[in-house]
């Protein structure tokens, strides 16, 4: 069984883990930040999606652009992707 993508913007084939399913994988109630996207500053890099420890962030080709969406279910807050934004389009927002 074929675990990885193939992203035509990528020059590497990377092995890729999706989120656990279940009561393991999901945050709950305890993340204190999530992130939130900007679509307009979005550029469609991937660099998020390549940092993303827990997986949870997707990009899809979409009319000659990429999308950028964030599985909340999953997403722990830990502040990676907006880290590495190079347009800031993603910012850390305040859950409590």
């Amino acid at each position: 069984m074929q675990r990885w993508r193939r992203l035509q913007q990528c020059r590497y084939e990377l092995p890729l883990s999706r989120p656990k399913v279940g009561v393991q994988g999901a945050t709950g109630g305890w993340r204190i930040r999530r992130p939130v996207l900007e679509r307009g500053k979005c550029i469609g890099c991937g660099l998020c999606w390549l940092y993303c420890p827990d997986s949870t962030i997707d990009v899809e080709e979409e009319g000659g652009r990429f999308r950028v969406s964030i599985d909340y279910t999953y997403c722990k807050g830990c502040g990676i992707c907006s880290s590495v934004c190079p347009t800031k389009a993603i910012t850390m927002v305040s859950e409590v």
